[in-house]
């Protein structure tokens, strides 16, 4: 598989058009039509039915779009990076978040570490916590704020504080007129968890709360973010367990439930590359820990 197949692939995928794509692509369309047959001949599977008008992905088909704009996003994107680096001799320094971290102080942290340090350039990535540990094996990352602790050998996994855990509901729920809920009244609820893949992930570690204190979530929905559960929450569609950080989040059509039972938590998480002594990563932690006031005479 080369890339030039996946530009080809992805321009006839998201225009549905053999001709709009060849036009795109200053090519002819006979010579774009055989790559992306090529390419389904290497997969082993047919990516685009032509029998329909217009064009149809097939599920396959999909699947391999949604990943190819995402490998080219990021080619793009080392490319944007390596080319900048070089031209401003600036060092990078990549970051991977779950998007409840958007509500602590990590984002101001990132914020105040940028104005300090104009030769550092700066990636950031939404990642789930597994994603994260991927990334910085794989050097797409240098440091990642998650949810859970990763066991593994290669990642040192740090604490930084703790959010209580609490209740997402919908205003127009009955549920607004509450100040709290109890364990076993969330289990009568249906609950939304997120992210559903991949695992384990904060769907499961709310999950083992629950088991832990003998107690079964009995209606389910599993989504991939906690954007979506909190729109599904706003639809009516259930309730949804969230670190209290989130309650920063102001929503007309969701109102913010604390938990009765004490305990539930869900602890931020610094993850690093273990022995990972670079100078730029050192400063980066001193600012997670600096009040505001002191970190500007860095």
């Amino acid at each position: 598989m080369e890339l030039r197949q996946l530009k080809y692939y992805e321009a006839v995928a998201r225009l549905l058009n053999f001709s709009k794509a060849a036009e795109e692509l200053h090519m002819a369309q006979p010579p774009l039509s055989r790559q992306v047959q090529n390419l389904e001949e290497e997969l082993g599977v047919t990516l685009i039915d032509r029998s329909s008008r217009p064009l149809k992905l097939t599920n396959a088909g999909q699947f391999f779009y949604d990943q190819s704009v995402q490998v080219l996003a990021r080619i793009a994107e080392v490319k944007r990076a390596t080319h900048h680096l070089g031209a401003e001799k600036k060092r990078w320094m990549g970051i991977g978040f779950v998007p409840s971290v958007l509500y602590s102080h990590i984002p101001k942290a990132i914020q105040r570490f940028i104005s300090d340090n104009s030769n550092i350039d700066i990636s950031l990535s939404e990642l789930t916590s597994m994603q994260q540990t991927e990334a910085l094996k794989s050097g797409r990352i240098d440091v990642g704020f998650g949810r859970l602790l990763i066991s593994d050998e290669s990642i040192d996994s740090i604490p930084l504080t703790k959010d209580k855990l609490i209740v997402a509901a919908s205003s127009s729920s009955r549920l607004a007129a509450w100040n709290d809920l109890s364990l076993q009244q969330i289990c009568e609820q249906k609950v939304i968890l997120y992210p559903s893949a991949p695992r384990p992930s904060f769907a499961d570690q709310v999950l083992n709360q629950f088991k832990a204190r003998g107690l079964e979530l009995n209606d389910i929905f599993e989504t991939n973010s906690l954007q979506t559960a909190l729109g599904l929450v706003a639809a009516g569609m259930g309730v949804t367990i969230i670190p209290e950080s989130v309650r920063l989040m102001q929503r007309n059509d969701v109102c913010y439930l604390s938990i009765r039972e004490e305990g539930l938590v869900s602890p931020l998480v610094m993850s690093i590359r273990k022995n990972d002594n670079s100078d730029h990563l050192q400063r980066f932690r001193a600012y997670l820990t600096l009040p505001t006031s002191e970190s500007s005479a860095h």
